[in-house]
C-alpha cells in the first residue's frame, strides 16, 4: 500500500500477476509500473522459456497524500524516452529531465533514469531535488569517491550539476525528487503515515478480507509478523 514498484530488467525475462488482474511478461529494456494506492497484491515469477540470469533493479517511490489511498494501478511501457549523452547514453524510466519526460505515471516530481557509459558525462540537477546514484554494472567516480556496484550515492538538495568519470563501461540510475514534506515511515511492503494505519493492512492481508484482492498465481502467499514486533523504517522518495 502507499508505493509504486518501478521494475526494471537489464538482463532476462520475469512474469509479473497482479490482483488487478494483469498478467505482464517483463522482458530487458522494459518497464513495469505498478501503483499500489489503498492495496494491491503481485507476484513475480520465473518466466517458463526463460532459463538465463535475471539482472535487473526495483525501485519503491512512495505515493503522497492525494493518491496514496487511491485505486491501484498498472502499467508496461516498452519504449521509453532514450537520448544521447557525450559519453554514453541514457533512458529516461519514470519523470522528468532536461524537458523530456517519461509517458509512467508519478505524482511528485522526480527523475529516475539509466545512464549506460563509456566515458565520463556531465549533468545538469534540479537544485530542489535530492539524489541518488546506483551502480549496476562497473563503477563511477564522483566528488573524490569511487561508487561500486550494489552501493548507494546520496547527493543533498541544491546542487545544479553533476559530474560522473567512468574507467571502464558502466550502467549506473540517477534517482531523485523531492523531499518528502510529511512523515513516512516503511513496514514490510506497506508505506503509511503511522502504526495504526500498518496494524490495519497487516490485518486486513492476515485475514484475506479482500482489501488487496487475489493474485492467480501458483505461488503461496508470503505472510509475515506482526508490526507491533517491528521497527518502522523511514522512507525517502
Amino acid at each position: 500500500m502507499g508505493l509504486q514498484t518501478v521494475t526494471w530488467l537489464v538482463e532476462g525475462e520475469h512474469l509479473h500477476r497482479d490482483s488487478l488482474g494483469s498478467e505482464q511478461l517483463l522482458r530487458a529494456g522494459e518497464l513495469n509500473l505498478m501503483t499500489a494506492g489503498w492495496g494491491v497484491a503481485h507476484s513475480e515469477e520465473a518466466a517458463s522459456r526463460y532459463a538465463g540470469a535475471l539482472h535487473g533493479i526495483q525501485l519503491w517511490i512512495a505515493q503522497p497524500e492525494h493518491t496514496r489511498n487511491g485505486p491501484a494501478a498498472f502499467e508496461h511501457w516498452i519504449e521509453l524516452p532514450r537520448f544521447e549523452l557525450t559519453g554514453g547514453v541514457a533512458t529516461l524510466l519514470v519523470g522528468e529531465h532536461t524537458g523530456v519526460v517519461s509517458p509512467a505515471t508519478v505524482a511528485t516530481p522526480l527523475i529516475g533514469m539509466e545512464l549506460q557509459l563509456t566515458a565520463g558525462v556531465h549533468l545538469p540537477l534540479s537544485p530542489s531535488f535530492e539524489h541518488g546514484l546506483v551502480v549496476l554494472e562497473g563503477a563511477v567516480l564522483v566528488d573524490g569517491a569511487v561508487l561500486t556496484a550494489g552501493h548507494l550515492g546520496y547527493l543533498p538538495p541544491g546542487r545544479d550539476e553533476l559530474t560522473i568519470s567512468v574507467s571502464t563501461s558502466t550502467r549506473m540510475m540517477l534517482l531523485g525528487g523531492e523531499p518528502l514534506d510529511e512523515p513516512v515511515h516503511m513496514w514490510w511492503n506497506f508505506v503509511g503515515r503511522n502504526r495504526t494505519e500498518f496494524v490495519e493492512a497487516y490485518n486486513s492481508w492476515t485475514t484475506d478480507d479482500g482489501r488487496f484482492g487475489t493474485v492467480q498465481s501458483p505461488l503461496a502467499r508470503v505472510l509475515t509478523t506482526p508490526p507491533s514486533s517491528m521497527a518502522f523504517r523511514p522512507f525517502r522518495n
